[in-house]
């Protein structure tokens, strides 16, 4: 099994990396489903892990994933930005009004990745033909899909995760993730076959300011309070893993 831990920054990779996380994907603002970080978030977590292999989303914003141009032309300068800082791989994804994968677009990103390898995000869960849009990625070249499964968390997308994985039969990596806890992750690894695996493990925890003023929400109260902070955990990062693991293991048994 390979494990993939969401972070946000040095902190949270430092954690993932003690785990044993074979990769980290790199995010602002996970409140809104992850978006693009910034190159000095990228150096800083480059910098700070030894063996755990970096891969920031290119996202430019929350919502849904229909870009236009512009949009387009800051996903393409970032991935060049981030592959020229020296990332592993870079995760994006980009679909068309009606719900295929815009395959212009992900074969301008896969160009500009320069041989490191893409990961095709969530957006996936919300394609309109998810079979149509694994052949489409595999043909573009994309290294991996990230899905739950077009459901709300993976646990109960795992009988189309299953049909991915033998569709994909290699070509495509089918990595399962959304809503993925130690309690379902040995059987959604039994279940679908996945041999990696997508999570983050955070915990709520009280930021460390002393003085706090509560009447202040600057992103509203769809988002924690600024006295808040979400942190990768590793007591949960460790239990995802050996479930996991105990799924796999399940799984290999004749």
């Amino acid at each position: 099994m390979e494990f993939e831990v969401v972070v946000e920054g040095a902190a949270g990779a430092l954690v993932a990396e003690r785990a044993g996380a074979a990769r980290v994907e790199l995010v602002a603002a996970l409140v809104d489903g992850g978006l693009t970080p910034s190159l000095g978030t990228v150096a800083a977590v480059l910098g700070a892990l030894s063996a755990t292999r970096v891969f920031p989303i290119v996202r430019p914003r929350g919502g849904d994933f229909v870009y236009d141009r512009y949009e387009a032309a800051a996903m393409e300068h970032d991935v060049r930005a981030f592959a020229a800082a020296g990332v592993h791989g870079v995760v994006v994804g980009a679909l068309t009004p009606e719900g295929a994968v815009d395959r212009p677009l992900v074969r301008r990103l896969v160009a500009a990745a320069g041989g490191l390898p893409v990961t095709f995000h969530r957006a996936f869960d919300v394609a309109a033909d998810p079979r149509a849009a694994l052949e489409d990625l595999a043909g573009l070249g994309v290294a991996r899909v990230l899905t739950s499964g077009q459901e709300a968390a993976a646990i109960d997308g795992a009988p189309l995760i299953a049909d991915l994985v033998r569709r994909s039969a290699g070509r495509v990596a089918v990595m399962a993730g959304g809503g993925v806890r130690a309690e379902d992750a040995a059987d959604l690894v039994a279940a679908t076959g996945v041999e990696e695996l997508h999570f983050s493990g955070m915990a709520a925890v009280p930021g460390p300011a002393v003085h706090r003023n509560p009447r202040v929400r600057m992103g509203g109260t769809a988002v924690p309070p600024e006295d808040e902070r979400r942190v990768n955990d590793p007591v949960r990062i460790a239990a995802i893993m050996a479930a996991g693991r105990a799924g796999a293991a399940r799984r290999a048994r004749p």
